[in-house]
């Protein structure tokens, strides 16, 4: 338990499940009132039900961040796991799907500090989320890597411009979130082996392993304007 999150008030905005959901379970347990935001409310009820409070926000809207800034009032930390994929080779790219991946992961952080960091507390913080294709990009992962690029950067002048609040990003590689079902189950397993027998940790990572790394961002006091890595080394090689 962390003792530092006690008794604080903890805003975590992203999807019901996954590393979001195993997120909010760790910082409710860490004694902190969780409050829980998406484009998907309903999403968000029928997952938590009447245990949490429940937001609606589209942080790439400004009025829609704005209107939960009011509605919220104070709050002491911030984590945004939201985002929108735009994979696709560069032939099949399409700007609407790019553009929608920058504003969530990128202008969605920037209007979040603009309209919750003065109601926060000077030992308040923020975490965002990047990953390891901005420093590792593959063929097909162009607009995914120049979105968390852009993730990174916002961190470290955000950081700047707010302290002596703290801001942070958390920069996962491949993680067993639900994010590979997709792919069906044989296709997801073949993947997983391949990216673990290159890793140097020897596997792919956990959601428990994202969220030991969002605690530690809350609750470093003197860490900030940093990206912290949850690739086991998946970048290194």
């Amino acid at each position: 338990m962390h003792s530092e999150l006690e008794n604080r008030t903890v805003l975590v905005i992203g999807r019901s499940g996954g590393i979001a959901g195993a997120i909010v379970s760790a910082v409710r347990a860490s004694g902190a009132t969780v409050i829980v935001a998406s484009r998907n409310r309903d999403a968000l009820a029928d997952a938590y039900g009447e245990e949490l409070t429940i937001e609606s926000v589209d942080v790439t809207d400004e009025a829609s961040v704005a209107a939960l800034a009011e509605r919220l009032g104070r709050v002491d930390h911030v984590v945004s796991t939201a985002s929108a994929r735009a994979r696709g080779r560069l032939s099949d790219l399409q700007p609407a799907a790019v553009l929608q991946s920058l504003s969530t992961k990128v202008l969605g952080p920037i209007l979040l500090a603009k309209h919750l960091a003065p109601r926060m507390p000077q030992d308040g913080s923020f975490v965002f989320f990047s990953g390891a294709t901005a420093h590792k990009p593959a063929p097909g992962m162009l607009a995914v890597a120049a979105t968390n690029g852009g993730v990174d950067a916002v961190t470290r002048a955000l950081a700047v411009e707010l302290a002596p609040l703290r801001v942070n990003a958390v920069s996962p590689g491949t993680i067993d979130s639900g994010a590979y079902d997709a792919l069906g189950e044989q296709q997801k397993a073949d993947l997983f082996a391949s990216r673990a027998a290159r890793n140097p940790a020897g596997r792919v990572g956990h959601p428990d392993d994202v969220v030991r790394a969002v605690l530690y961002a809350l609750t470093s006091t003197f860490t900030t304007g940093t990206t912290l890595a949850v690739d086991g080394g998946e970048t290194l090689v």
